[in-house]
């Protein structure tokens, strides 16, 4: 590994109480993420997100896959929701955004067919940038312990030269294991970044 390897930290389905332990250890390694947010009960943090520099994005309002993939007006309903809370909190205008089960997900089919194709190409249409990620920490599923965790995140960045890391701040061990992720990112000589419109989005294989 080297400075040329770029990383690349996401958070899904936050805001939560456990945001905050995060934001901190970013500020004492001055290191910046991606928060990829939810109107959560904690939803006011995102103002100390956008204000620490971080980058910002649409998760949904509700990540209800029953409720956002119903249709395509559903989905976009609940992101222009959640875009507004955004704008209103921090004044950001955000472009990006990550699907609830990422693009490639199959849980859609469920409620509509064929909406993951149309809504990729709808959001590009609009402007927007959405990223999935190439590198799963398994914190949603599979795993359970900070170990773990940090295990699969530098095994999978091992493999990339950029990186887009999924993790979860709603998952105490997944929180554990931050600070240990970039103390050995930045041991190894990367480089971490937030996302912006420009970075490599890291698309998946569309499956609905």
């Amino acid at each position: 590994m080297n400075e040329y390897m770029k990383i690349a930290l996401t958070f899904d389905d936050g805001p939560s109480e456990r945001t905050v332990e995060i934001l901190e250890i970013l500020r004492e390694k001055d290191v910046k993420a991606t928060f990829f947010v939810v109107n959560t009960g904690n939803v006011d943090i995102i103002r100390d997100i956008v204000a620490d520099g971080h980058a910002i994005g649409v998760h949904s309002t509700t990540h209800s896959y029953r409720d956002i993939y119903a249709s395509d007006e559903a989905f976009f309903r609940d992101f222009e929701t959640m875009h507004n809370i955004i704008y209103e909190k921090t004044g950001v205008q955000t472009t990006l955004m990550r699907f609830p089960g990422g693009s490639s997900n199959t849980v859609s089919a469920t409620y509509c067919q064929g909406i993951m194709t149309r809504l990729a190409q709808k959001v590009t249409d609009y402007g927007l940038q959405y990223f999935d990620w190439n590198v799963n920490s398994l914190d949603a599923g599979g795993v359970q312990t900070a170990d773990e965790v940090f295990y699969h995140v530098s095994r999978g960045i091992a493999n990339h030269r950029y990186s887009v890391v999924l993790q979860h701040d709603i998952y105490g061990y997944s929180v554990d294991a931050v600070e240990k992720i970039i103390q050995w990112g930045l041991e190894k000589g990367v480089t971490f970044l937030p996302l912006d419109p420009t970075s490599p989005t890291c698309h998946q294989r569309i499956a609905n």
